[in-house]
């Protein structure tokens, strides 16, 4: 019977280490400028580097922005391109930034910080490996490509969050190719983030149910 408390205890402690709450965030509209990129206009490689700003946060988890307004912004810029090419597609490197921020009363809300002021820094990162960007259609002048990689970070209490980012992005003429321009349609990024707290009473739990269970069996 003493083996069966060792084990229950060892899960009870366990338990608080694969507590994750995964964290949903979408983003539309901004432009994108792909920096460096050559006379060709088609990317240089090991310049060419993408820029996103001004794209409106549309959700955090259970909060949606209304018609006409937005919960923030999402901002990011990719490592160097390191293969293809910014019109067939290719592979960013590692590195950049990936900032989500909140604006308006629900940011300082869940940040609990009702003093702070606009605009909320809700998570800051970068892209942490290899970001793939790829070709999905062409129709006349107008290209549509998907960015997407993995991300790791800080949320705003210092917790670490890591997860995956999928944007996607039309060029709407080879002229907006040519000057590197872009603009972001939608993106959504899924985050997931350690939380042991709410499992770290279950495994207390468990380990003083465990002990009563023990006392019964040495008093029987």
């Amino acid at each position: 019977m003493r083996r069966v408390v060792v084990v229950l205890a060892l899960l009870a402690l366990a338990l608080p280490m694969s507590a994750w709450a995964d964290i949903i965030a979408t983003n539309k509209g901004g432009t994108i400028a792909f920096s460096n990129m050559g006379g060709s206009g088609l990317g240089t490689i090991g310049l060419t580097t993408m820029t996103s700003t001004g794209s409106q946060l549309s959700q955090w988890n259970a909060f949606t922005a209304t018609a006409g307004h937005a919960l923030g912004s999402v901002n990011f810029a990719t490592g160097v391109l390191s293969s293809g090419s910014i019109s067939g597609g290719g592979i960013f490197a590692a590195g950049g930034f990936f900032n989500i921020y909140g604006v308006g009363a629900w940011a300082k809300a869940i940040t609990n910080c009702s003093s702070c002021k606009n605009p909320v820094t809700l998570f800051t990162g970068s892209f942490s490996g290899p970001t793939t960007w790829t070709l999905d259609s062409t129709s006349k002048q107008k290209s549509t490509y998907t960015l997407s990689g993995a991300i790791s970070g800080t949320l705003w209490d210092g917790r670490v969050a890591t997860g995956t980012t999928t944007q996607n992005i039309s060029i709407l003429s080879t002229g907006q190719l040519i000057r590197g321009i872009g603009h972001v349609n939608m993106g959504t990024t899924l985050s997931s983030v350690p939380e042991p707290g709410t499992l770290g009473l279950l495994g207390t739990g468990l380990v003083g149910i465990a002990g009563m269970f023990r006392r019964k069996l040495m008093g029987a």
